[in-house]
């Protein structure tokens, strides 16, 4: 006895299924289905795909070879080759009844990016490519009747590619695309191309549009409505008039004259798709929508729960034409009660559009927690510790990124993400994200060049020196390449060291700075100009196009030049010529880092969605904690990569730091009990595997018991920081979005520079800078600050106990040190920090200037007014003079300090600047202690 399926042949039907899975495929359930049911075509769709390749392992052989070949795969692509191979294996089982039908079915359907639903160029697009890469005649593509769509359609009907028009609800909507059908067809006659191996489906979704006036009538009814009897008599009623109606429409187009022109030329007709046809209403017959819409010329898709359904007790008519009548009095109905049909069916069409989407979305994802299991080590980890509160918060913000598709429009480079401005012009840095903005070859020859020389010697600050110095230690330089010293200061001390350090005819100095005219790199370039003999060809610089040190460069005759890309940032250029040429200096193998940084850049891209997104993710995580008062990002790492943390506060605080809001970085502070912290903190870890760690691990524990939230990076080897670089930009400039300020410039920092420029200039017009004078001194030490901040005591322990007295909740102390930077003097601030941290409760940060100007002192003059600052200077002894100049490097580094304390009281922060007389650093410190004993 012939199946219930089957049957509906009898009516001119045709069943499809719609529904497709690689298990049900290779186990031959749709083949069974063609014999038994005579089915005769497949639908797919995001949602579909998603249920397929999320649940169950059947699609992981093969994601896995493909990771293996080709392991710069996309997200997207990935799942393209698990669909496209679905959908080829459907097409083939389907062949022998496209052939036997003579083309007139045996179709399987693919979906268009439901992304793309508003724009027609980038549909058009899409759908040839995907017409080209799974090549089988009895291939559709699904492109949605939106009214970007339309147009669409009607091309590529011209194009000769067989065309699904999937999401109509409304007659109007359904009268644009047929009408566009018959204009692809006629626009492919004029061409001289022939129409008849063209075949079309309009796919009108009908049980949505019960389920939306339903709800129109149920929320009428609440009411005492004198209509409710109407009312209720349309329940279930609509969704089926609007078809049978809409097939009308369809026996007149073809009986039209037009029409019968086509037929001339053998056009097969596009045929009115019933979709959608599973019940919502669990109350109406789950055959419903396939019993009253039986007619010929027409197809169902059915779900293998309605196809079950309707085999087991469904009703054979020909139903369709029978009560047109009855359908347009219920559509009359409809309009009279002002339940807006045509509104319904606009709504709907975007809800369907949105659905598609979200189903998108979570395919994607689905993807990409595979992808990143199969990649295992080869993309470094994160795993997130939350208080509730602030878990909820960053879910629902990663849903609302999700849902305003913050991944595609971070790539796109679409400034209403963040403020509006100029954000978009500062977004280069993804390209250098992929490795576009070096010339592997070139810095290739570089490292081998590099090689006579026994150093190197960088010269270059903030976002210059930065990133090169944490790759020179964890990374490290490569055997037979020179050693590198990055020098981003005017300590005299400091640069003396490396002076001593280097033999100059054997050392390449680096001149790194993206304007060229940083004062610091200049008068660094001036000094170590001379003590190399003025020889150019032991110079390369690192620079933007047409700036100052470019022309330099040129005029001395450097041996190389390599200009960076104006679109990039300082901050966020490590891995542009600006990161890359010093790792090449140092013997890095530029285009296999590359090849490590890939996995993350790929899961950061724009088609991954934010929830497995990891730099999205981070950001979201950044950018909610900091607008519930926990932004001192607190930096801990495991002893071998410690120097990331550097970088990584340039990074987030001259992004996020400003318009008195923003993070505030947290690196270096050694690790007390979880009782002494406050809930301003978000903790993260970073270790490296075989590093040894253990004390940060049970650290971070601790503060998970004790309800810190507490954020885990791990990497499988020091090769992998690239990998960090890039989650963490993305991931800042999300935060950025997420607190609501523009993450690309950095608005304070000229300040500082403009106040140091005014001393400098006055010292080399009269050899000696402005007087000041301290508000208490005894020989030992010297107090200045700003007359106005009630600053007191009879002595130097007094004046740091009523200071240190002045933090309270979520603010933070700074020490700004404008000393020698060695491990020594690192030793002694990380003392003083602990002892406040104990103390106070509160966080602590700490600077070297003037390397932390343009670095943490953006956040610390432009972010929260939550700084209490104790700033160190002292006359150095001795001193280097600056060739050309009367200012010593002593003098200028004097001069930022004071600059600096100016602006920070200028902009209402708490600062006192103790100048060391006689004192030592060391014996500060006993001060500090004693100050701090209640």
């Amino acid at each position: 006895m012939a199946s219930r399926v089957r049957k509906l042949h009898d009516f001119g039907q045709a069943p499809w299924l719609d529904f497709v899975d690689r298990r049900f495929l290779k186990e031959g359930g749709l083949q069974r289905l063609v014999e038994e049911d005579g089915v005769t075509g497949v639908t797919s769709n995001p949602s579909i795909f998603e249920k397929a390749i999320a649940h169950g392992d059947a699609y992981d052989a093969q994601l896995l070879a493909l990771l293996q070949s080709r392991p710069g795969t996309s997200i997207t692509q990935a799942y393209e080759a698990l669909a496209v191979q679905d959908i080829q294996d459907a097409a083939d089982t389907l062949q022998p009844v496209y052939e036997r039908l003579n083309r007139t079915d045996g179709y399987v359907s693919l979906e268009v990016s439901p992304y793309l639903a508003e724009s027609t160029e980038e549909t058009v697009a899409e759908a040839q490519r995907l017409w080209r890469q799974i090549d089988r005649p009895n291939l559709m593509i699904k492109v949605p009747g939106t009214q970007a769509g339309v147009p669409a359609i009607r091309q590529l009907i011209e194009d000769g590619i067989n065309i699904n028009v999937t999401l109509l609800f409304g007659q109007q909507s359904y009268a644009a695309v047929a009408m566009a059908f018959v204009e692809g067809l006629e626009a492919r006659l004029a061409q001289g191309q022939p129409i008849d191996r063209i075949a079309s489906v309009a796919s009108f979704f009908v049980s949505r549009i019960d389920a939306a006036i339903d709800r129109k009538i149920a929320e009428r009814l609440k009411s005492a409505d004198a209509e409710a009897e109407a009312l209720t008599g349309l329940r279930g009623q609509v969704a089926i008039a609007n078809a049978k109606l809409a097939y009308q429409w369809y026996l007149g187009l073809v009986a039209s004259e037009r029409w019968q022109a086509l037929v001339e030329r053998r056009a097969m007709p596009q045929r009115l798709l019933w979709a959608s046809t599973g019940t919502k209403d669990p109350s109406y017959p789950d055959t419903l929508y396939v019993d009253n819409l039986i007619g010929p010329e027409t197809v169902n898709t059915l779900p293998p729960k309605t196809m079950d359904a309707f085999r087991d007790h469904g009703t054979l008519a020909p139903s369709l034409t029978a009560e047109v009548e009855s359908a347009r009095r219920i559509l009359r109905e409809v309009d009279r009660l002002g339940l807006d049909l045509p509104a319904v069916a606009d709504e709907l069409v975007r809800d369907g559009v949105k659905q598609f989407a979200d189903a998108a979305d979570a395919l994607l994802g689905a993807v990409a927690a595979k992808r990143s299991a199969i990649v295992g080590d080869g993309l470094n980890s994160m795993h997130e510790a939350l208080p509730r509160e602030l878990d909820e918060a960053v879910e629902a913000r990663l849903e609302r990124m999700r849902q305003e598709s913050w991944s595609r429009r971070l790539w796109a480079g679409d400034a209403t993400l963040w403020t509006g401005g100029e954000e978009a012009k500062w977004l280069g840095w993804l390209a250098a994200g992929k490795g576009e903005q070096i010339d592997p070859e070139a810095l290739k020859a570089l490292g081998a060049q590099a090689a006579q020389y026994r150093s190197a010697v960088l010269l270059g600050m903030g976002g210059s020196s930065l990133g090169p110095e944490v790759l020179a230690e964890i990374v490290g330089p490569r055997s037979g390449s020179p050693m590198i010293h990055v020098l981003d200061t005017t300590d005299p001390k400091q640069i003396a060291a490396v002076a001593a350090a280097i033999d100059p005819e054997h050392t390449l100095f680096i001149v790194a700075s993206k304007s060229g005219s940083t004062m610091e790199p200049e008068l660094l370039r001036a000094y170590f100009w001379n003590l190399a003999g003025q020889d150019g060809s032991r110079f390369i610089a690192i620079t933007d196009p047409g700036s100052r040190l470019a022309k330099i460069a040129h005029d001395h005759g450097y041996a190389g030049v390599f200009l960076g890309d104006p679109t990039i940032g300082g901050r966020y250029s490590v891995l542009s010529v600006f990161g890359m040429v010093p790792a090449a200096v140092m013997g890095m193998d530029v285009a296999e880092f590359f090849t490590r940084v890939a996995p993350m850049v790929q899961s950061c891209a724009p088609d991954a969605p934010p929830a497995f997104n990891p730099g999205v993710r981070l950001g979201a995580i950044l950018g909610e904690a900091a607008n519930r008062g926990r932004d001192k990002v607190t930096v801990l790492t495991s002893p071998a990569l410690r120097a990331f943390g550097a970088w990584l506060e340039q990074l987030l605080a001259e992004s996020t730091g400003k318009q008195g809001r923003g993070i505030v970085p947290v690196d270096l502070e050694p690790p007390v009990p979880p009782a002494h912290y406050g809930s301003d903190r978000l903790f993260v870890l970073l270790s490296l595997t075989g590093d040894d760690h253990a004390r940060l691990d049970a650290h971070a524990d601790a503060l998970v018991t004790a309800g810190q939230p507490v954020v885990r990076i791990a990497l499988s080897s020091k090769e992998m920081i690239g990998q960090e670089f890039f989650r963490w930009e993305i991931a800042t400039a999300v935060a950025g979005a997420v607190i609501g300020i523009d993450p690309f410039d950095q608005p304070d920092v000229e300040d500082a520079k403009i106040r140091t420029r005014v001393l400098i200039d006055a010292y080399e017009a009269t050899g000696s800078l402005a007087p000041e004078t301290p508000f208490f001194e005894d020989g030992r030490v010297a107090f200045f600050g700003p007359a106005d901040r009630g600053h007191s005591g009879d002595n130097a322990v007094q004046i740091l106990r009523t200071h240190l007295a002045r933090p309270g909740p979520g603010d933070y102390v700074g020490f700004l040190l404008y000393v020698e930077r060695n491990p020594a003097n690192e030793a002694l601030v990380a003392r003083m920090r602990e002892r406040v941290v104990k103390a106070r409760h509160v966080a602590t940060v700490a600077g070297f200037g003037p390397r932390f100007l343009h670095s943490t002192g953006q956040a610390y003059k432009g972010g929260p007014r939550s700084g209490v600052f104790l700033e160190i200077t002292r006359t150095p002894d001795p001193d280097v003079p600056i060739p050309g100049r009367k200012a010593s490097f002593g003098t200028v580094q004097l001069a930022q300090a004071r600059g600096d304390l100016d602006v920070l009281a200028s902009r209402g922060q708490r600062v006192l600047r103790v100048h060391l007389q006689s004192a030592s650093l060391s014996d500060l410190e006993e001060l500090l202690d004693e100050a701090l004993r209640n």
